[in-house]
């Protein structure tokens, strides 16, 4: 007998890189070598301090414990004060910060804390699955806004306006630098975000996981705009920015009803974070600008390799983009974004991402992710057999 599933369990599919990722092991366990050009896994080290001080920690007897909900006092600080060195944005470490596990649960506990069943959530056309995904487990309503292909992937304001006139809108998602179309973020661009989520009385949340990453140039934090601790609140994350993937280390930083709001939510659901990861993140936190450089020149690096395998391939791509990933567009001589990335993994054992997975806009488009060392994906691009190369 097997008992019935709940109905969210209906209203979602396991994440595509689950699935796909469980046919490259596959085809690697039968003998073939697969280059995994797919996801942003990134493949270089945290700072040396940062791991000295995890195996330090753990070897204290003290350590062991639960930590408080809202984490240690000395990694709120860290996080208060690499908002201010960063982003030039004062955030109180007491009461503004939330640790996470990772930003990608904040998209649960907020959508948990501030959604009712049949609440409107607004999500761009493209961006990550997880918006779609916990707000349809959730029971909200989710209504795609559209972004302009010609207008540097911005947000239509005059279609989301009309959206918000057909039927209000709790929640806006906001994700700059832009996944997955590495648009940079601009001041404009949150400027016009907190005007109208105070005209419509929408809470923006806003994702900003790779705002060091190749960034062209400072970053930003849409809690830096005046009025945006009023409306808005923003996740962001040490797997990008620190090498820290797996780690499972974040924050939300907001007003402190939005912060105390959250934690209700959050204290039900998880635990504290393990301290030696919390003592790790905090000297990470302090890694000088140089660490930084260092990282963005090992992608940079990876970028001519990259924009090869994507002309032999006949995509066309913008290269002002920032990330960890190149968003381009297929050629009209291939059928699909689909067939292409299947064909390439089996018959090349080369895997990128088909851009359908981030909102149905993307069918004519791939991802090309940097964090593949600059030899493997110059392998890849010799992969490519003339056959490969559009007519």
């Amino acid at each position: 007998m097997i008992i019935p599933l709940a109905h969210r369990a209906g209203q979602t599919q396991e994440y595509y890189f689950s699935v796909k990722l469980a046919e490259v092991r596959q085809l690697i366990a039968a003998g073939h070598d697969v280059i995994n050009m797919g996801i942003g896994n990134p493949d270089m080290m945290p700072s040396a301090e940062t791991i000295d001080t995890l195996a330090q920690v753990a070897q204290r007897p003290d350590a062991h414990g639960y930590q408080p909900y809202k984490g240690t006092p000395a990694f709120r600080q860290a996080v208060a004060g690499f908002y201010k060195h960063t982003y030039g944005v004062s955030l109180d470490p007491d009461t503004e910060i939330l640790p996470l596990i990772g930003s990608k649960e904040g998209i649960t506990h907020i959508s948990l804390t501030f959604l009712n069943e049949g609440d409107g959530v607004l999500v761009p056309e493209l961006g990550y699955p997880a918006y779609r995904a916990v707000s349809k487990l959730v029971g909200a309503n989710v209504r795609e806004y559209p972004l302009g292909e010609n207008n540097g992937w911005q947000p239509d304001w005059a279609a989301l306006s009309e959206l918000v006139q057909q039927a209000p809108a709790k929640i806006m998602w906001l994700n700059y630098p832009h996944m997955p179309t590495g648009a940079p973020a601009t001041k404009a661009l949150f400027e016009q975000a907190v005007r109208f989520a105070h005209d419509h009385k929408v809470l923006l949340c806003h994702d900003n996981p790779y705002s060091l990453v190749l960034n062209k140039q400072a970053p930003i934090s849409l809690l830096s705009i005046d009025g945006a601790k009023e409306v808005a609140m923003e996740l962001n994350s040490m797997s990008k920015s620190h090498n820290m993937a797996g780690w499972r280390v974040g924050w939300l930083s907001a007003a402190k009803p939005y912060i105390d709001a959250v934690l209700t939510i959050k204290s039900n659901v998880d635990s504290g974070m393990f301290r030696p990861l919390l003592d790790a993140a905090t000297v990470a936190l302090n890694n000088p600008d140089s660490w930084h450089a260092e990282r963005n020149a090992v992608y940079a690096g990876r970028l001519s390799a990259v924009y090869a395998f994507l002309d032999t391939l006949g995509c066309t791509y913008a290269t002002n983009q920032e990330g960890m990933f190149i968003w381009a567009k297929l050629p009209d001589s291939v059928p699909s974004a689909e067939e292409l990335v299947n064909r390439l993994l089996i018959e090349k054992h080369v895997f990128i991402a088909p851009g359908f997975i981030f909102g149905p806009k993307g069918q004519r488009y791939i991802r090309v992710s940097l964090c593949v060392d600059e030899s493997r994906i110059r392998e890849a691009v010799a992969r490519l057999s003339p056959t490969e190369t559009p007519a």
